[in-house]
């Protein structure tokens, strides 16, 4: 099966070709020929695995026989990161076809989107927050919407946005085709797709656990070591790209600041970033300049980078499924990837939950010559009472210091 089998119009198939795309991958392939007989449809696959272009190609498909100068299409996607990735894809996929798109999001100007979005535009890609901001100054027109794609569902309802999409939806006023893409589909998701799809298409891809092409090996460390093994494990494991989970974004900062100064060329992504900062980040990542991403799962969520050889958890993701989610931005395309993950005392129930999802006993390793047993310094037990002092002080007069 190839691209031809699809029928695209030859703009269409201009950009497929523009890029090097042969043989769609198996979501792409199940996937577009209900969306272009314009079924609802839900899309379960991996990170990796083609979603984006698996409905940016039937949008375009569709939105070239359609009225221009009015938005057609809705795409909603959970961070900035993610929201530029998709907008990129439509660029490139679309050169021929003269639809407009724009990336709506916060941390920018909005009178510069609101004068992009006055000359016209087909596409939209947007994140909650700043889509509804538009939405209610009547910057925005939805009124002949005809598709509404809402990609990675499940990372959207972890970070609190079902409020935001169920305002959405209430300015959503006629029928319109409506996809939704996720990795996992916890409950809240379920009980949205039963509200706002018609008798969907459903396609999964695979069984929701990690990828098959990824390794896993677990470190035991206790906390205030773990940044002393992972400068350890960098010297001692041939790399390419490294991408360190943290669990807050304080924490990405100051490891990834470490690692520099330990000679690693690392940089973080987290929320206290601005967008420019943020676009340095991961551009730099991308093209090689940075080896050692430090991110928050929200700030990674979005990363599409195809050479990333090592997922490094520095701290254990909260769930299975947030596990995956990590760990699938290695191994990619047929590639091998492995996923190391620095596990204390209190991570013993994930790692019960972890063996349990893939149905194995994880390998515990200890790095030699490492020195496991290194006490606290007696300095940080010095600052951190000093904190709770300050705290309970601030506390006292009414509130915390933001």
């Amino acid at each position: 099966m190839n691209f031809e089998t699809f029928n695209f119009h030859p703009r269409v198939m201009a950009g497929v070709q523009a890029v090097g795309y042969i043989t769609p991958t198996p979501i792409q392939a199940k996937s577009i020929p209900p969306i272009m007989q314009g079924r609802d449809l839900i899309g379960l696959a991996q990170t990796g695995t083609g979603k984006t272009a698996a409905f940016v190609l039937p949008i375009l498909q569709r939105l070239l026989q359609s009225p221009r100068g009015r938005v057609g299409a809705l795409i909603i996607s959970p961070t900035r990161e993610l929201a530029e990735q998709t907008y990129e894809t439509i660029d490139e996929l679309g050169k021929q076809t003269g639809l407009r798109s724009i990336a709506i999001y916060g941390g920018v100007s909005m009178e510069q989107q609101t004068w992009r979005l006055r000359n016209g535009i087909e596409i939209i890609v947007a994140c909650p927050g700043r889509l509804l901001d538009h939405l209610w100054k009547g910057t925005i027109d939805l009124s002949q919407l005809e598709v509404l794609v809402i990609d990675e569902a499940d990372r959207m309802f972890d970070m609190g946005f079902l409020p935001d999409i169920r305002n959405i939806l209430r300015c959503l006023l006629k029928p319109r085709q409506t996809l939704l893409f996720s990795a996992t589909m916890p409950d809240d998701i379920r009980r949205l797709v039963q509200e706002i799809l018609h008798d969907p298409v459903t396609v999964q891809i695979g069984h929701i656990s990690p990828a098959t092409t990824v390794s896993h090996t677990l470190y035991p460390v206790k906390q205030h070591r773990k940044t002393a093994l992972l400068i350890e494990l960098l010297r001692h494991t041939e790399t390419e790209s490294v991408l360190v989970f943290t669990r807050t974004k304080y924490r990405a900062a100051r490891v990834a600041q470490q690692l520099a100064k330990a000679g690693y060329r690392a940089t973080s992504l987290q929320g206290n970033m601005s967008q420019c900062q943020r676009q340095t980040a991961l551009d730099g990542f991308r093209a090689g300049s940075f080896k050692v991403l430090v991110a928050t799962d929200i700030a990674a969520r979005g990363i599409d980078v195809l050479d990333i050889s090592h997922v490094v958890n520095y701290d254990m993701p909260d769930s299975t499924d947030a596990y995956i989610n990590r760990i699938g931005r290695t191994g990619r395309i047929g590639k091998t990837g492995t996923a190391f993950t620095f596990v204390t005392s209190e991570d013993t129930p994930m790692v019960h939950a972890l063996e349990h999802l893939l149905n194995t006993p994880l390998e515990h390793r200890r790095l030699q010559n490492f020195d496991y047993a290194m006490p606290v310094p007696a300095n940080r037990y010095i600052r951190s009472s000093q904190q709770l002092r300050q705290r309970a002080i601030r506390n006292e007069r009414g509130g915390t210091k933001r």
